[in-house]
């Protein structure tokens, strides 16, 4: 099937505009994969050390350069659900790689934030710098050039695209992510929405909400919602850097230790001593960052990615914008009603025919390009599959069935929820901004509201426990980018927004922070840049101000003459409480020099 028009123009648009940028990235990676094997370079002490704590064997083994060695880097900690599963991964691995003559090491640790512990505290406004600490963190244990390809363990918010962001800075190794899974359905999360918006109001207390939390996440896993973490999964899958069917098997499971084992074999086939050499850095070109932009817009994917794509592409000299985000938005349609999207959990947007029925519904009128590599071997046609175990024990892949398990979760092309796509990109006359539409109710789409300005959150929250938030309200929640604290999410304040929504009343948030990917029914245009603290208009807006949020025709508006808002001073705030404490201080170098939201919001310059 021939690429749909639209999705073709902006590949080619992206190719274009990154012309300069790739040539230079695949120039580097070409020169650093023609040295060969790492360990050719490395003096006889520098080796010593190398495989010091080795055994007898794998010492024999990496003296030489015949015998690949595959580094790992985990972000393992057991305080996080979806990351204590890898506590058995490195042993996995290395017996696997034992098990067809190779040797493998724990290359290095990266730490692994969860947003769902800090969401609403201080440690939050450390979470998107997080996400360049990984891939910098990530770089360091593979510097030591032990390694001739990568497997990646990571799942969570920042994590994957800070693995991403390091195994492209190394892209002239083969990488292959390994995700660890979905936790089991717990609580459903539409009642788990409910008991918090209950406790906002003050009809249930403390224990009825614990009680509550704790029955939706209750394992180790991935939170079962379609956030930013199973949105990383989506990607990983979609762009070719895990093998078909990975995403959402369950942690614990024959199958899911099956495919680690199958993830280590096919990393060390690919590296530069197997027989289909695939560096990572050709796997993601220009189409199959397209392919992830596709994929988010397809799912409802998390807000977060409108940061984390550009990011990832730009570490591959790949020049992605919120403009082309916005352009397949609007030719995507939406085929997955997945929690905050829908009722149904990831677990049941598997069970539905999953990734492999998505890729294939969008491969066959041409949304998806087909003519990528994947660590698979296969171009994406390889990736329409479900990944089973037969009786012995082995991967076998099966053809997804043609009809949608649930057509309320996972619908075909010819019934999709919607023509567009979940995400949408708002401008005007105090910025830029993302907001995602997949799970906002269509009368609301359209928002005009009396702005009400806070400098906080918990400005915010104490206006609404005292009362003080009546009728329409465009609440405008800025100071919270980047440069000013680390840009943390805004979740906390989703239960409060939606129960003034539910009195009846047009409700918007306006912020130059983020929200939760598991954000869903209020309108939210977020990621506004510039941001307040850099100069951004949004420090002009006053309370009073009419708002205007027209997801239709993607406008951003203050409603206030062009003469007079122009004319108005910025506003200034007190950050200085945001500097210090839970790690703050150590931050104060990234604060400074991160860039904007929509240049993805890193560090690192490129």
């Amino acid at each position: 099937m021939t690429i749909q028009d639209r999705i073709g123009d902006v590949t080619e648009r992206i190719v274009r505009r990154s012309h300069d940028s790739r040539s230079l990235y695949l120039d580097r990676i070409g020169k650093a994969a023609d040295k060969g094997p790492q360990r050719s370079r490395l003096s006889c002490g520098n080796l010593a050390h190398g495989f010091a704590a080795c055994g007898l064997s794998d010492k024999q083994a990496l003296s030489g350069d015949v015998v690949p060695n595959l580094g790992i880097i985990t972000s393992y900690n057991d305080m996080l659900s979806a990351h204590q599963p890898y506590e058995t991964y490195p042993a996995l691995i290395r017996e696997a790689a034992h098990e067809v003559g190779a040797v493998a090491q724990v290359a290095g640790g990266v730490p692994a934030m969860c947003d769902g512990v800090t969401q609403g505290q201080d440690g939050m406004e450390l979470s998107l710098f997080s996400r360049d600490v990984i891939a910098m963190s990530a770089a360091v244990g593979l510097s030591h050039q032990m390694f001739d390809a990568a497997v990646f363990l990571g799942i969570c918010d920042k994590i994957v695209p800070g693995l991403a962001i390091a195994a492209l800075s190394f892209g002239h190794l083969p990488a292959v992510f390994v995700p660890a899974g979905p936790m089991t359905t717990g609580i459903s999360n539409d009642d788990k929405a409910k008991v918090r918006q209950l406790y906002a109001e003050g009809k249930v207390g403390r224990d009825a909400l614990l009680e509550s939390e704790s029955k939706a996440y209750h394992s180790p896993g991935t939170c079962t919602f379609y956030g930013t973490a199973n949105s990383n999964q989506m990607l990983m899958e979609i762009m070719g850097l895990h093998m078909p069917g990975a995403s959402f098997v369950n942690p614990g499971t024959p199958l899911r230790d099956a495919l680690t084992r199958e993830a280590t074999r096919r990393a060390l086939a690919i590296s530069a001593l197997g027989n289909e050499f695939t560096p990572a850095g050709e796997i993601i070109n220009e189409k199959a960052i397209v392919n992830g932009v596709v994929g988010l817009h397809a799912t409802g994917g998390s807000t977060n990615h409108t940061m984390h794509l550009v990011a990832i592409a730009a570490t591959a000299g790949i020049k992605l914008t919120w403009d082309d985000i916005s352009e397949l938005s609007d030719v995507v349609p939406l085929l997955a009603r997945v929690y905050p999207n829908g009722k149904a959990d990831v677990n049941h947007f598997q069970a539905a025919g999953g990734l492999a029925f998505l890729i294939r519904e969008l491969l066959s009128d041409g949304y998806l390009h087909k003519d990528v590599k994947t660590v698979h071997g296969t171009d994406l046609s390889g990736y329409t599959v479900e990944a089973k175990l037969d009786q012995d024990g082995n991967i076998v892949r099966e053809q997804v069935p043609a009809v949608s398990g649930d057509e309320t979760v996972l619908a075909p092309l010819s019934k999709a929820f919607q023509p567009t796509g979940g995400l949408k990109m708002l401008t005007g006359n105090f910025g830029k901004a993302v907001i995602k539409i997949s799970a906002v109710a269509k009368e609301r789409h359209v928002i005009e509201a009396p702005a009400r300005v806070f400098h906080s959150q918990d400005d915010f929250l104490t206006a609404f426990n005292n009362k003080e938030l009546k009728g329409d309200i465009a609440a405008v929640v800025r100071f919270q980018g980047p440069k000013a604290m680390g840009m943390p999410e805004l979740h906390k304040l989703t239960p409060c927004l939606g129960i003034l929504q539910d009195r009846g009343h047009k409700v918007a948030l306006i912020t130059d922070g983020r929200m939760s990917g598991a954000s869903g029914k209020v309108p939210a245009a977020i990621h506004v840049t510039p941001e307040a603290a850099n100069g951004g208009p949004i420090a002009k807006i006053k309370d009073g101000d009419m708002i205007r949020i027209n997801a239709v025709t993607g406008e951003l508006m203050v409603l206030v003459d062009d003469a007079e808002f122009n004319a108005r001073p910025l506003a200034t705030a007190d950050l200085s409480e945001h500097q210090f404490g839970v790690g703050r201080d150590l931050f104060a170098a990234f604060r400074a020099n991160v860039g904007a939201a929509d240049d993805g919001a890193h560090v690192f310059g490129v």
